[in-house]
């Protein structure tokens, strides 16, 4: 019994010493985690996401203090630790620029590891074929980016030194900025330069290449304007290549284009069923007037997709030489111009007796 007595209370206090520091160094883990929480304090405001931004340059440290500041994480001292831990595992990345979306909520791993992998806010625009640099920027407007002005101007700055394959002397980039879906940093959507590079890497990626390795006379300026012109013109997929080859036969032959949407871009209007294209604005002298001037216009006059800049380079062949549209997405082809005017006009009537 004596020798129990000797050695109980060194045992009882050498475990009471193991259970103090378990817990201390649990809870040292957590609040290092960021994992400690006023629970009995969060309000449904604390719980929402806010934008948080780093910008170009800022160290780590930095970084943690303004997440502080910010109320987003708890401790910059637990943030240096992890940052100097992450950069042990991982020496060649970093901390990266941009705007996140981040919870007052999430530990500080998950805060710090999101702004590391560069999980950036994104917005999503989507550009459809066939859009104008004009439609393009009241589309951004609309979603308050930036005014339609403002793109309109970058639009016409051409950045040859980071493009050398645009084609010289282009007053804007009319045609070369791909019609396509995209997902940009929330914080470059603010800025139509980022906008257009994203789409002209698009083009660069997507469409160039066709050209590049297709055996054609036409020059690129060419090709896009011939491909926005068919865009414009084709509604259905099936009749794009016939339409292609329509205009390419006229263009062989010495004809003039005479086709709307030149007429309209030159113009800066939009004609409709109800309200078509008149003599007088037919007749207005315009570069882009391809009923009074020759071959193609100078610059494109939208944005292309691939299949109508395909559809230049592989047009179907026929005896046609006119088409009109019918106002329901297909067209009458015809071989001269006595049956074009003929079905112009049948269906002009057809038209006017609904």
């Amino acid at each position: 019994m004596k020798l129990v007595k000797k050695y109980k209370l060194p045992y009882l206090v050498a475990a009471s010493l193991a259970v103090i520091l378990g817990f201390g160094a649990i809870a040292s883990w957590l609040w290092w985690r960021g994992a400690i929480a006023p629970v009995a304090q969060e309000s449904a405001l604390e719980t929402e996401s806010v934008r948080f931004t780093v910008e170009s340059g800022m160290t780590g440290q930095q970084i943690g203090n303004k997440l502080a500041e910010a109320g987003l994480i708890k401790s910059a001292d637990a943030w240096k630790i992890w940052t100097w831990q992450q950069r042990q595992q991982d020496s060649s990345s970093g901390f990266k620029a941009g705007t996140y979306l981040l919870s007052p909520q999430s530990s500080l791993p998950a805060i710090a590891g999101k702004i590391w992998r560069g999980e950036i806010m994104q917005t999503t625009f989507t550009i459809p074929e066939g859009w104008s640099i004009a439609e393009m920027g009241e589309y951004f407007e609309s979603l308050a980016y930036f005014s339609a002005a403002d793109f309109i101007a970058a639009a016409s700055e051409i950045p040859y030194q980071r493009y050398s394959w645009l084609p010289p002397n282009l007053p804007i980039l009319e045609g070369f900025l791909y019609p396509d879906t995209y997902k940009i940093g929330s914080d470059r959507a603010t800025n139509p330069q980022a906008v257009i590079q994203v789409m002209l890497d698009r083009f660069e990626e997507v469409a160039l290449p066709v050209y590049q390795q297709a055996q054609t006379d036409f020059s690129l300026l060419e090709w896009v304007t011939l491909g926005s012109i068919v865009e414009k013109e084709a509604v259905i997929a099936k009749e794009r290549a016939l339409i292609a080859g329509v205009f390419v036969a006229r263009l062989e032959k010495g004809m003039k284009l005479e086709t709307d949407p030149t007429v309209e871009y030159g113009l800066g209007i939009r004609q409709t069923a109800d309200q078509p294209l008149t003599y007088a604005q037919v007749g207005t002298p315009s570069p882009y007037n391809t009923y009074m001037n020759f071959g193609l216009p100078p610059t494109p006059i939208a944005s292309p997709g691939i299949a109508s800049l395909k559809a230049t380079l592989n047009p179907e062949s026929s005896e046609y030489l006119y088409f009109v549209a019918r106002y329901d997405g297909t067209h009458v082809f015809s071989k001269t111009l006595a049956e074009h005017e003929a079905a112009t006009q049948k269906i002009r009537r057809q038209w006017e007796q609904r």
